[in-house]
């Protein structure tokens, strides 16, 4: 049976992305988002979890990054779970995970520096790492995720 290696997030940016060059000119940039769950405790009191994701998008998308997300960014990423090793300067094997977006969709409105989602994906950047041909960009929300009942039973 074959397998599935894919994270699906709609977070926001913890702070302006962070792009870099490699020698042959390819941008990479690195990404911080949040995503929050909240839920009613056992004693009824509201409770939020936020957990922080390390994204890294390459090439053009880097770059679409870049020029138009800005801290408090809503985003939708999509790409497969990665973990990397490397040695630091003391000779120490170290590791990260992240998520290599494959696909970048900005979920602000228009002229807006975070907030409300679009409806219809009007801002929508693809980019396919492969051969350069966008792919499809037909993620659309119907409401804002914000304003979700959570009373929900599971």
């Amino acid at each position: 049976m074959s397998s599935l290696n894919k994270a699906m997030l709609i977070g926001n940016l913890g702070q302006d992305p962070e792009v870099r060059y490699t020698q042959s000119n390819t941008a990479v940039a690195t990404l911080n988002i949040a995503t929050s769950e909240r839920y009613k405790d056992s004693n009824g009191e509201y409770q939020e979890n936020t957990e922080w994701h390390r994204v890294v998008a390459w090439g053009r998308t880097a770059e679409i990054c870049q020029q138009y997300l800005t801290k408090g960014s809503k985003v939708y990423i999509e790409g497969p779970i990665q973990t990397r090793q490397w040695e630091d300067k003391d000779g120490q094997k170290r590791y990260t995970t992240e998520i290599k977006a494959l696909r970048m969709v900005m979920l602000d409105s228009k002229g807006s520096s975070g907030g409300g989602a679009s409806q219809g994906g009007d801002q929508a950047q693809n980019q396919n790492q492969g051969g350069g041909k966008p792919m499809s960009s037909n993620v659309e929300l119907d409401s804002n995720f914000d304003d979700m009942d959570d009373d929900l039973p599971f």
